[in-house]
């Protein structure tokens, strides 16, 4: 039997990778109160989308629905084309792999820096030198490797929001979740700090979604800003992912 040669002619089309995030007509309520309106957003793997908008506009609502800290009253949420979180089921934030950084540090003050940045891993198995090497490696990428013994209150504000970074990314989740995490922090180290994220964030290439109410700071860091207002996607804008923009506070 004669079989012809494959000549790509007839190859069956390609299927495309879903979303690294899909949010289909969520809503949510504090009471009577509704926060999220029927929301719509598709986030493709890779991206820092930033989540713009005043306080009261849901940003931080969205933010920990996909965190899963707060249930869709209807709608549902996909990671990898996998449902974490519908009007009637929510995976438990530990079981979603991802990394989360807010903006009080909620760092542990009576844990040294390395055990406050090894918690992810511990709470995944993993444990001696294995542990060790991805705690130093998350550290030295925000240039803390050494402050691994020292206590929180020991560092200044900007060191602590190095340190809740590091322990965000140290078990390399596949989607990493900020609410302000700069906001407490005064006008140079916000610069500073905004700057390295934006750059740490393109070299690791883990899809993020930013939630903040500074423009500047969105442009800065994101390849998409998604402008929320009154629970709802008002518009979103591309922004250029080639160059870091500067930053002006």
């Amino acid at each position: 039997m004669n079989i012809p040669a494959f000549t790509g002619g007839n190859a069956p089309p390609r299927i495309a990778s879903p979303p690294a995030i899909a949010i289909h007509q969520v809503s949510h309520f504090f009471g009577s109160n509704r926060v999220l309106n029927h929301v719509n957003l598709s986030v493709p793997a890779g991206t820092i989308l930033a989540l713009l908008g005043p306080s009261g506009c849901g940003k931080s609502t969205l933010l920990k629905m996909l965190a899963g800290l707060l249930h869709p009253a209807s709608g549902q949420i996909c990671f990898d084309g996998n449902v974490v979180a519908s009007g009637t089921f929510s995976l438990p934030p530990e079981q979603r792999n991802l990394g989360m950084a807010f903006q009080d540090y909620a760092l542990w003050p009576h844990m040294s820096v390395g055990k406050n940045v090894a918690f992810p891993l511990q709470m995944r198995g993993i444990r001696g030198a294995a542990r060790h090497e991805k705690v130093m490696a998350a550290l030295d990428r925000v240039g803390l490797a050494d402050f691994v013994s020292r206590r929180p209150a020991e560092l200044s504000g900007g060191q602590q929001q190095r340190v809740a970074l590091a322990r965000a990314i140290v078990a390399e989740p596949r989607i990493l979740l900020f609410d302000e995490p700069l906001s407490n922090l005064d006008r140079d180290l916000r610069e500073s700090l905004c700057e390295e994220m934006a750059t740490l964030l393109r070299q690791l290439g883990t899809t993020a979604v930013y939630v903040t109410h500074d423009h500047h700071e969105a442009r800065a860091l994101a390849h998409r800003i998604a402008r929320m207002d009154q629970g709802a996607i008002a518009s979103i804008d591309l922004n250029d992912a080639s160059v870091v923009s500067p930053f002006v506070a």
